[in-house]
């Protein structure tokens, strides 16, 4: 196994708990859950609705992947967590579904959850592969 690596992204928010943005592992790149922090303050705002809460989200996903050098094309797996599942599900989807082309979406789970760390309404993380 190679030597793992540990990312912490300039312009990505701040962490709300002891971990790393991102952890490099044998060519992969482990993405912490980002939640929709407008700003780098880990008590910034979040927005409103749920599709611009998912848009922020997908931003700082975006902002951490670009840290490392890579993009949304070298994503392989998604995670995604909502605490309004059935009133938020369609509508993230609507969202999320315009940042990866239709032959090539990542393999994804998306479940319900009873809280996320500072009252988010969604947090994602994901699995990239950058070589």
């Amino acid at each position: 196994m190679s030597e793992l690596i540990f990312h912490m992204i300039n312009g990505a928010p701040d962490p709300v708990a002891p971990f790393s943005h991102a952890v490099e592992a044998n060519g992969f790149v482990f993405v912490t859950g980002q939640m929709p922090f407008e700003g780098i303050s880990n008590t910034s705002n979040y927005p409103e609705t749920i599709e611009d809460q998912t848009h922020q989200v997908m931003k700082n996903l975006t902002t951490v992947l670009q840290g490392v050098g890579i993009n949304l094309s070298h994503v392989v797996s998604v995670r995604i967590f909502l605490t309004h599942f059935r009133e938020d599900y369609e509508k993230m989807n609507a969202v999320y579904a315009g940042y990866f082309p239709a032959n090539k979406r990542p393999a994804r789970t998306c479940v319900g959850v009873n809280g996320l760390a500072r009252d988010a309404r969604i947090e994602i993380d994901m699995i990239a592969k950058k070589n």
